[in-house]
């Protein structure tokens, strides 16, 4: 399950994304269009500047612009960042210890299946799509 940290900052970048301006945007700006809590989002852009997906600028006239073009940006590149996994189960984990059950495992083709599904499909859908085409 995506929690509320992934589906903020899909959020966020989808409106940076929109804003139509190769300007800075004031996030009490973003968090008022989109309904979120400043506070909130205080904690999650952090993320997003110190990974390159957002630039910002701090004091008057700062906030925050998307460092890529939004075709550039994908929904998995975001999720990653602000999940602590997207593996459908844990033994797929990135740095998972390996299960002692794994050479007699049924059920592993199935959830590497699965797994690649999820990774392949987050990582096709762009920033761009998900704003409405924004050029």
């Amino acid at each position: 399950m995506i929690s509320t940290r992934g589906r903020y900052a899909l959020r966020v970048m989808i409106d940076l994304a929109g804003s139509g301006t190769d300007g800075f945007i004031p996030m009490k700006d973003v968090a008022a269009r989109q309904g979120m809590s400043l506070k909130y989002l205080e904690q999650i852009l952090p993320i997003l500047s110190k990974n390159r997906l957002v630039e910002a600028v701090h004091g008057k006239g700062g906030g925050y612009r998307l460092a890529k073009a939004p075709s550039e940006i994908t929904a998995g590149a975001i999720l990653r960042l602000t999940e602590k996994g997207l593996a459908p189960v844990a033994c797929l984990a990135e740095g998972a210890e390996e299960c002692d059950r794994a050479a007699s495992c049924s059920t592993i083709g199935f959830w590497k299946g699965l797994n690649e599904v999820i990774n392949g499909y987050l990582d096709k859908v762009t920033l761009e799509e998900l704003a409405g085409g924004v050029k």
